[in-house]
């Protein structure tokens, strides 16, 4: 079976989708491993799951308080 050459999507005011796997390199040197297809990584810099992406960004912050974005 062929390797596949990984993609990397970026999304308009969301996460880097990486088709998987994937290794990671953190800031630190430490290496995170994903086996999932797609790897969904932060951009906003507020997810707790860091450096996956936990869906923070779709809340905004406004005097430092998160708050639901308002849907049309």
């Amino acid at each position: 079976m062929a390797d596949r050459v990984p993609q990397v999507v970026i999304t308009d005011d969301g996460p880097l989708l990486v088709s998987g796997p994937v290794d990671i390199v953190l800031p630190d040197g430490r290496r995170v491993r994903s086996d999932r297809p797609v790897s969904a990584l932060c951009t906003c810099r507020r997810s707790r799951r860091q450096p996956f992406c936990d869906t923070s960004h779709r809340r905004k912050v406004r005097g430092g308080e998160g708050e639901d974005r308002a849907q049309p």
